[in-house]
């Protein structure tokens, strides 16, 4: 029996075989093994092929042959102000966030989510401003670790390797 059943969800109350399973497939997952690699590897597979192809139309149609993988990675260094703040936005958007906005948002209602993004919100700006400037600043460079190195030079380049390494491990 199912006690104090006001504070259970609605499906528990309503079904009470359910009460304290971990899995409504019954305790079976939902596809084989099999299935979830041929899953991973196949979309793997399929953008890979689409990439691919992708670079090899561009290579013909636009008749610019001299595209190289730096310039691919890269975009060409043509990648403009509203992008890059996009990117900096999504970057920072991880799943902690969304979990912890999600948390606000049960505790205090509609304004949480947004009084959770504004606390970050300078730091947003003040990282799109300086990623600007550092692309005028060195605009060969690609990681900050470069930068470091070609400021401080190796020994310094070492230690911020080492540290991007483990916050690297630690947020994932």
């Amino acid at each position: 029996t199912i006690s104090d059943v006001e504070l259970c969800p609605a499906s528990w109350a309503e079904n009470p075989e359910y009460f304290g399973m971990k899995s409504y497939f019954g305790g079976e997952p939902p596809l084989s093994t099999a299935i979830g690699y041929l899953v991973v590897l196949g979309f793997g597979a399929l953008f890979s092929i689409f990439t691919t192809l992708v670079v090899y139309m561009d290579k013909v149609f636009a008749g610019n042959a001299t595209i190289t993988s730096e310039h691919f990675n890269t975009a060409g260094r043509m990648v403009k102000t509203g992008l890059t703040a996009s990117v900096i936005v999504s970057q920072w958007t991880w799943a902690a966030t969304l979990l912890q906005s999600s948390n606000v948002a049960w505790q205090y209602g509609v304004s949480g989510p947004f009084w959770y993004a504004s606390g970050a919100t300078i730091q947003v700006l003040l990282f799109g401003v300086l990623a600007i400037s550092l692309k005028d600043v060195a605009p060969s460079a690609h990681t900050m670790c470069e930068i470091v190195r070609a400021r401080w030079g190796k020994s310094a380049h070492i230690t911020f390797l080492i540290f991007a390494f483990l916050a690297n491990i630690i947020v994932t």
